[in-house]
């Protein structure tokens, strides 16, 4: 029985290739779309992971402030503090890096008694990450970062002024010899106009975008930043406890009030969570695919069994138990999941690769710039999806299966069939389309709304479960319309007793339709939207921005009096400043957009708030969150924010006491920055 079984779905399959291809696609093209949204993720963010600990090492607590430098004053008691074995001391910055090329000296045909010098082209310029660190302490903080000298500089190149020594992807960028040969000498941007000439003493192991490091005294000095830092990492005694460190350093008399204390692993976590919702989003949509060939699987084998029928009742009468056929079909719907995962595996793996050579990690989505991943496969990955497709594939076959499982072997080898009747189909429809309302307004899981995505696929399936009852309430109401006219009455009689196969005729199109609607309305109205908000955030024809911009940071800055100077130029009816930079109000969280900008007395001139601004009391400053800034911080309308207050709070070094008290008027639409932007009046922040 069991060998007639195999040739029996054997000789379905051979003779219906094209039907099961087309099952097969589906599920292929389902898991290749996630496996490859997977892989190119988590090679991102391993390639991301490691550019970090390469960077910044392994200390036990990282200190920063919440926005600009902290002081070197604080370096000293950190130091010294029993608990701390080791701190380190950085300063962080971006510049433009290029080639420093002297001009080239031809000689002139015919031959003369001069040479004609020609400038060289200038070279291109390369952002440049400018990392100045103690050189003693390198090979116990960051080994990666340990300078190679090459074998022309000499042994003290590290603590040389004016001396770098550049990662792989900078001498790449910059088109220098990897041994040293060559151009020894680069212009860095120091300020809007000026340059600084330095040496290129040597490599670093470092990884990641390009990169040069550099004696953190030669960096101050170079840039002007005496006395100043970026972060200064901690590396404790054995067995100290963290937690109580940090609230024993808030604590002390004369702790800056904007200084951060983070561990090392809250910068992946941060990107890894400012990513997740964005790849998530992406995987449904591939599961979209999925879903479709799940529902493929169903139409195909529906219709097999359903042409089958007269098979399946002589393989009932020759002995197949109902167990027997329902494992059958199973079986084939198994196998057809099984060729499509594993070719989606192989499908995702070749999109996956192809993504990270030609697009990078980003995703789309410029999470990870600057960084150029390898792959990374995984196998239980590969496996995991695998099974998905072969489950989605179970799941569209088990219909069917029921059906050759029910079907009754007599009555079907008389041509009779069998029908059923609406009320368990609408019964479950209705059941699962009250489920998906109900899912729909449940809160997110782990900061993501699965609930939401549930809902969606129990509104669709609901629909498609409906598709019988409605088949035979549409068909009930043509039946007087069609008694007159013989030739229209039998195609209507035969639709209405067998409704379950024109039911599942139908539901392909229902399916593949409501989810092409649903798709596009969602885009034009995501479109609509965010042009809406172009005009209201970006109204200008033509804006100018710091080359640096790209690489962030406070080096990103334009000229004092440049905008004012531009004001003056013929053709200019208005200018506007705008400055953004990062702040950074918790270290578990990404860090916040700080944005200044005129907003003069109505600030929904220039802001799309969401509802009108509320009045800003005296004494308080005002400032406008955006939708994330709500999500993220649980903040509203009205409300004081005393971390945004400590932010702006003077370090306790610098000797300059001010005061500011931040007053929530207001929430805006940001569609630019998902982990959230602050907007106040750039009167208000000259001011501080």
């Amino acid at each position: 029985m069991l060998a007639l079984l195999r040739t029996f779905s054997w000789q379905e399959l051979r003779h219906h290739p094209w039907r099961s291809a087309a099952a097969v696609a589906a599920v292929m093209l389902g898991v290749a779309l996630a496996f490859a949204v997977h892989v190119i993720n988590t090679s991102a963010l391993d390639e991301f992971s490691q550019a970090v600990r390469a960077v910044n090492g392994q200390p036990d607590l990282e200190l920063r402030a919440m926005q600009g430098p902290l002081p070197e004053a604080l370096y000293g008691p950190l130091a010294s503090h029993p608990q701390v074995v080791r701190a380190s001391p950085w300063l962080e910055l971006s510049t433009l890096a290029q080639v420093d090329a002297p001009p080239t000296t031809l000689p002139t045909t015919p031959p003369a008694t001069a040479a004609t010098v020609v400038p060289a082209p200038a070279p291109a310029r390369v952002v440049l990450r400018v990392v100045g660190a103690d050189a003693l302490l390198l090979p116990a903080v960051a080994p990666a970062l340990m300078p190679r000298a090459f074998a022309t500089s000499e042994r003290l190149a590290m603590l040389a002024p004016a001396t770098v020594f550049l990662n792989a992807a900078a001498l790449q960028a910059l088109g220098l010899a990897i041994d040293g040969s060559g151009p020894a000498q680069l212009q860095l941007q120091a300020g809007p106009h000026g340059s600084h000439t330095v040496r290129v003493a040597g490599t670093v192991a470092a990884g990641g975008a390009p990169l040069a490091v550099m004696d953190i005294g030669a960096a101050q000095d170079l840039w002007g930043q005496g006395g100043r830092l970026t972060r200064i990492d901690l590396q404790l005694q054995p067995g100290a406890d963290r937690t109580a460190f940090a609230q024993a350093l808030q604590s002390l008399p004369g702790w800056p009030a904007n200084a951060v204390l983070a561990e090392p692993g809250d910068a992946v976590q941060r990107i890894g969570n400012l990513s997740r919702a964005y790849r998530v989003n992406l995987t449904v949509l591939a599961l979209v695919a999925l879903f479709t060939g799940a529902f493929l699987v169903f139409s195909v084998l529906a219709l097999s069994v359903a042409q089958r029928a007269p098979q399946f009742a002589l393989l009932a009468v020759l002995g197949a138990t109902p167990r027997q056929r329902l494992a059958l079909v199973l079986a084939e719907s198994a196998l057809l999941g099984l060729v499509g995962s594993a070719a989606g595996i192989a499908l995702g793996t070749a999109l996956a690769a192809t993504a990270l050579q030609l697009l990078g990690g980003d995703l789309g989505g410029g999470y990870f710039a600057g960084v150029q991943p390898t792959l990374h496969w995984s196998g239980p990955a590969a496996l995991l999806y695998g099974a998905l497709g072969v489950v989605a594939a179970l799941v569209g076959g088990w219909w069917p299966a029921r059906a050759a499982r029910n079907l009754p072997p007599a009555q079907t080898l008389k041509g009779l069939g069998a029908t059923a009747g609406p009320g368990a189909g609408a019964t479950t429809g209705i059941i699962l389309i009250a489920a998906g309302a109900l899912l729909a307004s449940a809160p997110p899981i782990f900061g993501i709304a699965l609930a939401a995505y549930v809902a969606i696929g129990l509104l669709l399936v609901g629909g498609i479960a409906l598709l019988p009852w409605g088949m035979a309430w549409l068909l009930h109401r043509l039946r007087p319309l069609a008694a007159s006219h013989l030739l229209l009455m039998l195609p209507l009689e035969r639709a209405r007793h067998m409704r379950g196969t024109a039911a599942i005729a139908v539901g392909g199109v229902v399916a593949s339709l409501s989810l092409a609607v649903a798709l596009t309305v969602m885009v034009a109205s995501f479109r609509g939207s965010v042009t809406q908000w172009l005009d209201a955030v970006l109204p200008s024809p033509l804006y100018v921005r710091s080359a640096l911009s790209a690489a962030g940071g406070e080096s990103a800055l334009l000229p004092p009096g440049f905008d004012e100077a531009v004001a003056q130029l013929p053709g200019v009816d208005r200018v506007q400043p705008l400055r953004i930079g990062p702040l950074q109000l918790d270290a578990a969280r990404p860090a916040l957009t700080l944005m200044s900008r005129p907003l003069g007395s109505d600030p929904a001139r220039a802001l799309p708030l969401v509802g009108a601004a509320l009045p800003v009391p005296e004494g308080r400053m005002g400032v406008y969150i955006s939708e994330a800034v709500v999500d993220l911080y649980g903040l509203q309308p009205g409300m004081e924010w005393p971390a945004l207050s400590r932010s702006f709070s003077p370090l306790k070094h610098d000797g300059q006491a001010q005061s500011a008290l931040f007053f929530i008027a207001g929430v805006w639409r940001d569609y630019a920055r998902q982990s959230g932007t602050v907007a106040m009046d750039r009167a208000d922040y000259l001011r501080l």
